[in-house]
């Protein structure tokens, strides 16, 4: 069973990644998740790629608190939080967040907050790769 929150250069499996959050607990009632994807469009341009780096050690740590903070906010039963850190085309996976919980509403809030928090808190920076150049993307929630 892989560790619930990962950076890594390789795709990874939704299907999986559920699999492991129903097995961590029989009282999960239902689980909510985000899938990020790359655009091939940012503000008004085409972007062909979009490369992504993480200060390593640092946004791993930020990430298992954010996973820890929201277990404990949000009540949840289990959280995973998977950010690859390479170069994506449009249409790849970069982020996935799930949340599991006994009800749904808890288990939407702390899908949504994790997402949110990662883009404020983790230090994960996107590049775009455009006709016109490439250029670092500031976060934006």
């Amino acid at each position: 069973m892989s560790e619930p929150v990962r950076i890594q250069e390789a795709d990874f499996s939704q299907d999986e990644e559920i699999a492991a959050l129903k097995v961590s607990s029989k009282s999960i009632g239902g689980i909510a998740t985000f899938l990020g994807c790359a655009r091939d469009f940012s503000e008004g341009r085409d972007v062909s790629e979009i490369s992504f780096e993480a200060y390593g050690s640092m946004a791993l740590a930020e990430m298992q608190k954010l996973r820890s903070e929201a277990i404990d906010r949000f009540g949840l039963l289990d959280a995973r939080i998977v950010h690859r850190v390479t170069t994506v085309r449009a249409g790849d996976n970069i982020v996935f967040i799930a949340a599991a919980a006994e009800h749904r509403a808890a288990a939407f809030d702390g899908c949504r907050w994790m997402i949110d928090e990662l883009k404020q808190r983790v230090p994960i920076w996107k590049k775009e790769i455009t006709p016109q150049g490439e250029s670092w993307v500031t976060p934006h929630p």
